[in-house]
């Protein structure tokens, strides 16, 4: 990269930088400032849907229907003793009234605590092994002390939801790609205007001996410096952004969303994308230079 930027005094003279004054480092800037966001975006929804997934693939409910109150808990009392003899079965509870109280508040208010209304007892299954034998030998337990039970896997109640976070997550990839593919072509708008506006000095580089390598190395530089500058601007408000939306996120305290985070591997990323692209913009000049100068020579 060192190497890249660097270049001697004649090489300045030849193609003067303009530094911010022109509106390719600008663009760049914003460009890099929505990629950032976009792959922000996809490693933590990706984080979230990792740990999502490793939650509740291990996680069982048993639902006893039985209106009958001392019946319904004499089966949930004998349900989790036989359980806990399962190797398959790390944990397994049975939840309180209030418990069960406070989760169907949501939907039926005060009256969920009321003791005239029956509710199902609900078992909270945590499994320490998730092959299917394991989840049947769980369902036939529970079963065979109770006909009229029902086990559901928590992953089968989430599994529109870890959809639609996949496809969040390519939609994210999607988004950066055409980062990428717009950058290259803005990199390419920007050198050959800079060709047209520079035809007379490289014809006179041309009488003069030199080759197109050495005529791309200087466009290269130009453009390579200019995306740097804007790579950087773009990733130092994409960090303010970034820190704001964290800020909120943590307010809201849930723990679907506190899993959506960076991590340290995903800001090494974030941290590489102004020189990645840097490296992006340069072959492009190259490229987009010498493939120039091929068709006028």
């Amino acid at each position: 990269m060192v190497a890249l930027l660097k270049a001697t005094a004649a090489e300045r003279r030849l193609l003067p930088e303009g530094r911010l004054a022109g509106p390719m480092p600008w663009v760049i800037g914003i460009m890099m400032l929505l990629t950032i966001l976009a792959t922000a975006t996809g490693l933590s929804i990706g984080r979230a849907s990792s740990a999502l997934s490793n939650d509740i693939a291990s996680k069982l409910t048993v639902q006893l229907p039985e209106a009958n109150a001392a019946r319904r808990n004499g089966q949930a009392r004998a349900i989790v003793a036989e359980l806990a003899g399962l190797g398959s079965v790390k944990t397994s509870r049975k939840l309180d009234d209030a418990e069960l109280a406070k989760l169907l508040a949501p939907w039926l208010g005060t009256i969920a605590g009321d003791d005239e209304l029956p509710l199902p007892a609900l078992i909270d299954v945590e499994l320490s092994r998730t092959g299917p034998r394991d989840i049947a030998e769980v369902k036939a337990a529970v079963l065979a002390i109770a006909p009229t039970a029902r086990v559901d896997a928590n992953a089968s109640w989430l599994a529109p939801l870890s959809g639609l976070m996949s496809s969040l997550q390519w939609l994210a990839l999607g988004l950066v790609a055409l980062m990428a593919s717009a950058t290259a072509a803005v990199v390419v708008l920007a050198v050959r205007a800079a060709l047209n506006t520079y035809g007379e000095t490289i014809a006179i580089m041309h009488l003069l001996g030199a080759s197109d390598d050495q005529v791309a190395r200087l466009f290269e530089r130009r453009i390579s410096l200019d995306a740097l500058l804007g790579g950087i601007g773009g990733l130092a408000l994409a960090i303010i952004a970034l820190f704001l939306v964290g800020s909120r996120i943590g307010e809201v305290g849930s723990d679907l969303l506190g899993s959506a985070q960076l991590g340290w591997s995903g800001w090494v990323l974030i941290m590489s994308l102004p020189f990645i692209g840097t490296l992006l913009a340069a072959l492009v000049a190259r490229y987009t230079v010498k493939a120039s100068l091929g068709r006028t020579l």
